[in-house]
């Protein structure tokens, strides 16, 4: 199943991308994840290992996964290595006044085959879908109330 949810934000790729590159921000912002948490010796980047849970119905559902691509500030890729089968994707892309088209996607698939596994991802992907959009509404608003904070603070500062 492969599901998406994209947003425009009032700041740079760079700004967006500081808070999607960080997994210490993740609980503040990605909707139904319950842990996210850094597995690996590297934090960030490339062959970065991060234990993600994600709630469907009553369900954690999620594992191990790995950051296959990291082209700051463009996209951030994962896999997963372990538990249930996941590849994810930030897409930054800037617009024209400084903005950024937010895109972020997920492919995944649920244990089983044929019948029973295809009601099972229609079940779980209208969640899914509503974490997404959650998801990204809460990552814009994070990210342009800090732009809002630096503006004030320069302004401050240069008073």
């Amino acid at each position: 199943m492969r599901v998406s949810a994209c947003i425009d934000v009032s700041a740079p790729p760079e700004a967006v991308w500081e808070v999607v590159s960080d997994p210490a921000r993740y609980l503040e912002f990605m909707s139904g994840v319950t842990r996210w948490e850094v597995v690996s010796d590297e934090a960030q980047g490339v062959g970065a290992r991060y234990r993600m849970l994600l709630l469907v119905g009553s369900a954690e559902v999620g594992g191990l996964i790995e950051v296959v691509e990291a082209k700051e500030p463009l996209d951030l890729a994962w896999n997963s290595v372990t538990g249930v089968d996941q590849r994810g994707r930030w897409r930054l892309r800037e617009k024209p006044a400084g903005r950024t088209r937010v895109e972020l996607r997920l492919a995944y698939g649920v244990a089983g085959s044929g019948i029973l596994g295809w009601a099972a991802e229609r079940v779980a992907s209208r969640q899914v879908v509503g974490h997404l959009r959650r998801s990204v509404r809460q990552l814009k608003r994070l990210v342009e109330h800090e732009q809002h904070r630096e503006r004030i603070a320069a302004r401050r500062a240069a008073a």
